[in-house]
């Protein structure tokens, strides 16, 4: 949930529209350039050989994985405070490099797997593009209907512990998450998207661009992962 500041700008849904317009512009330029940053660093990692040794730490025991979750939670919880910070525009930076950057290495032995075990090589293109079409239709709905949805933020913290609950329980007692989860797992980062873009409308003050793009690409990524994961379940790759 993302972590909003004190801050000195005006609160965008009170702002003229020129100051709405131009913070939505720096909001989605800043999340384009971390989808950039992210593709970047992934392709890197794949690419120096470090994806491969990854993906064996995080499928050698149930706890090295547990650690990488309890590792990427962390960061992810710094890097939100510090991209909402009304301390200095770096520490808002840094915070949104560190998620990138986390993210990256959660998710290079997922891609990494994608590119060189799905039994259909357009699972990543294909899943990139359903991302972008959902993602689409979300942003879509926040700005046309301007509804304030807010009220979903019980709902998405009371799913998060869901999710981590089972998700620690398929490693524990060894069963797989199938199909069914991946699907309800992106309607949930649906969800999360339009609580997000709804927060920004709604929410945030026209300073907050950068936390605001953190909070957008963290949804972005979440739907990414699991479509990823739905297609090769779905092509007999799990």
């Amino acid at each position: 949930m993302a972590y909003l500041d004190m801050n000195s700008g005006t609160l965008v849904a009170n702002a003229s529209e020129t100051e709405r317009a131009g913070f939505i512009r720096r909001t989605y330029l800043h999340l384009g350039g971390a989808i950039a940053a992210y593709a970047a660093l992934t392709t890197l990692l794949i690419q120096s050989g470090v994806a491969k040794p990854l993906m064996q730490l995080m499928q050698g025991s149930m706890w090295s994985w547990v650690i990488v979750m309890a590792l990427f939670m962390g960061a992810s919880y710094f890097a939100d405070k510090w991209a909402h910070s009304a301390i200095s525009k770096e520490m808002q930076y840094a915070g949104l490099g560190m998620y990138v950057a986390a993210f990256s290495l959660i998710s290079t032995p997922l891609i990494y797997g994608a590119l060189n075990f799905a039994p259909n090589p357009n699972v990543l293109p294909s899943a990139a593009l359903l991302t972008l079409m959902l993602a689409g239709g979300i942003t879509f709905t926040a700005f046309t209907t301007r509804k304030n949805f807010s009220f979903l933020a019980p709902f998405i913290t009371v799913g998060s512990f869901i999710a981590l609950g089972v998700i620690l329980a398929s490693m524990l007692f060894g069963f797989t998450l199938g199909l069914v989860f991946f699907g309800i797992m992106i309607v949930f980062a649906g969800a999360v998207m339009l609580y997000q873009t709804s927060q920004m409308i709604h929410e945030y003050h026209t300073d907050q661009h950068v936390g605001a793009s953190l909070g957008l690409f963290s949804s972005v990524g979440l739907m990414f992962w699991y479509i990823v994961q739905f297609m090769m379940s779905l092509t007999g790759n799990d």
